[in-house]
């Protein structure tokens, strides 16, 4: 566990690699462990230019079938998550069972994502519904953009503070 930790907080790409998730491109991970990807991570397959904040959880089966098996002992759901390409996955977000996330989507933090969301769709909620279309946010944030998201973090969060007025010594 020790070890998970310092292999995930180094090096998050071959951390998820190693426990068998399916990486087909970048993704940025901010906050990895082992439990976030449930008892089948070779099951979760995350696309190019993905990113995971944290406390989100990919959840492939569903734990209820636990308490009906001295019935039905063969009783299993258990099936595969698939996240597309330029996908955003907001803080403490949950993943179901057989869910796809298209290209270019965003998944609002908290958000119970347990049917299909299609590309280009922010949705959020619990469950999760589709709100808007990706473009229709971009046009959105275009708006009320700061235009310091160019910057490097230290430039950026000055140039915040002064737009904010916030003074620290």
């Amino acid at each position: 566990m020790i070890r998970d930790r310092w292999v995930g907080a180094r090096d998050p790409e071959a951390f998820a690699r190693s426990i068998g998730v399916n990486l087909t491109g970048r993704v940025r991970f901010y906050g990895i462990s082992r439990w976030m990807f449930g008892s089948e991570p070779w099951l979760i397959t995350l696309g190019d230019n993905v990113y995971i904040t944290a406390g989100v959880q990919f959840v492939t089966h569903d734990g209820g079938t636990l308490i009906l098996r001295k019935e039905h002992p063969d009783l299993e759901w258990t099936a595969p998550i698939v996240v597309g390409d330029d996908v955003y996955i907001g803080i403490r977000s949950i993943i179901l069972p057989g869910v796809t996330i298209g290209n270019r989507c965003v998944i609002g933090a908290g958000s119970v994502v347990a049917r299909d969301i299609p590309d280009n769709t922010v949705a959020a909620g619990v469950p999760a519904r589709p709100i808007r279309s990706t473009d229709d946010y971009l046009e959105r944030l275009q708006a009320k953009s700061l235009r310091v998201g160019h910057l490097p973090a230290q430039a950026k969060a000055e140039a915040i503070k002064k737009i904010y007025g916030v003074t620290v010594p």
